[in-house]
């Protein structure tokens, strides 16, 4: 088997549940907040919530429509390698690729969860993908990843009261790769920072631990101290693994088409682009549309390009995040060959 065919990131399908909320929904519970100033809580003016009984794999599902729509539903079925991440699993002791896998009729020979890329999960996905169908463990692969914790988790009756609550959005995603050279993934760089893994924790009050019944409901633990490295995490890494990858495909971060990126905060959004020396236009911001969409941020940003016309045939597709507390980053470029 030719092993050294490109690989390809052919198409990507989103889904953004019910209608769009408005800001005034958290102002209304808004509380007296030490971090209610802090410019990372500026709050979009639109986010989507999941339904109520709406599963992860309802929501890949739907994602998954338009690239039924659009090549068939054998595309599916065919699927080689399916990878998937979800921000609030279903079932805690495992992972939902099975269920995805069953639900869309697939029978792959790899079936992977990913939980440490965060929000930068689909450009791991995009790297195991890439590396997999190269290596000759299949011809197609589909990497599909959920944010489902603004409308469950965030929004708990004591926790929507807090700053934190009013960024997150939900929604989801799936990208098709396939060996092809239609739409080159042409580089793909991925850094674990472990030291600061433990950064991103679980606040419930009265303290306990995250799984044991009890009162209070938990949310992010946020304080001033660990927002400041975040941000100062978040403003390096970034940069630095989007120029690690130009600088392997020769071209400067300035000459890109587009970026692309997850969405934390308008501070991030401003900061990249500046690093980067990228005028607003050719850096896709969904952030006052959807808010922080945790992973999905990247492909949703990339259906909206593609969808508008914003990226066409040929153009250098970069796109780049950081998770968690600053943990892991990754950034990934595509020629893009067109829908």
């Amino acid at each position: 088997m030719n092993t050294t065919a490109p690989v390809s990131l052919l198409d990507v399908s989103t889904y953004l549940p019910g209608d769009p909320i408005g800001a005034e929904y958290y102002a209304q519970y808004a509380e007296s907040d030490g971090l209610r100033d802090n410019l990372m809580f500026r709050a979009p003016r639109l986010r989507h919530h999941v339904g109520v009984d709406e599963t992860a794999t309802d929501m890949v599902e739907r994602a998954a429509a338009g690239l039924v729509e659009r090549h068939g539903a054998d595309t599916l079925a065919d699927i080689d390698v399916l990878i998937t991440h979800t921000q609030l699993p279903d079932m805690p002791f495992y992972g939902g690729g099975g269920a995805v896998a069953h639900r869309l009729g697939m029978k792959p020979n790899w079936v992977v969860d990913l939980h440490n890329g965060g929000c930068a999960a689909f450009v791991l996905g995009l790297k195991l993908a890439r590396n997999l169908l190269a290596s000759g463990e299949g011809r197609t692969a589909l990497i599909a990843v959920v944010q489902n914790a603004a409308g469950q988790i965030f929004d708990q009756q004591t926790i929507r009261r807090k700053a934190q609550s009013s960024v997150p959005g939900d929604g989801a995603a799936v990208g098709l790769v396939a060996r092809s050279d239609r739409s080159p993934i042409l580089d793909v760089e991925c850094r674990t920072y472990g030291e600061f893994a433990g950064d991103m924790t679980i606040a419930v009050d009265p303290p306990r631990k995250w799984w044991a019944a009890g009162p209070g409901e938990g949310c992010i633990g946020f304080t001033e101290s660990k927002i400041t490295k975040v941000l100062a995490r978040g403003n390096r890494q970034v940069p630095e693994v989007c120029y690690a990858v130009c600088d392997r495909i020769g071209l400067a971060p300035r000459d890109i088409d587009l970026l692309v990126t997850n969405q934390p905060n308008r501070v991030f959004l401003r900061n990249w682009r500046d690093a980067l020396e990228l005028p607003k236009e050719r850096h896709l911001d969904t952030f006052d549309e959807c808010g922080n969409l945790f992973a999905a941020g990247i492909p949703v940003n990339l259906d909206k390009a593609v969808t508008e016309g914003r990226v066409e045939a040929g153009d250098t597709v970069l796109m780049a995040a950081f998770a968690h507390a600053g943990d892991f980053a990754g950034a990934a470029a595509v020629r893009w060959g067109g829908r």
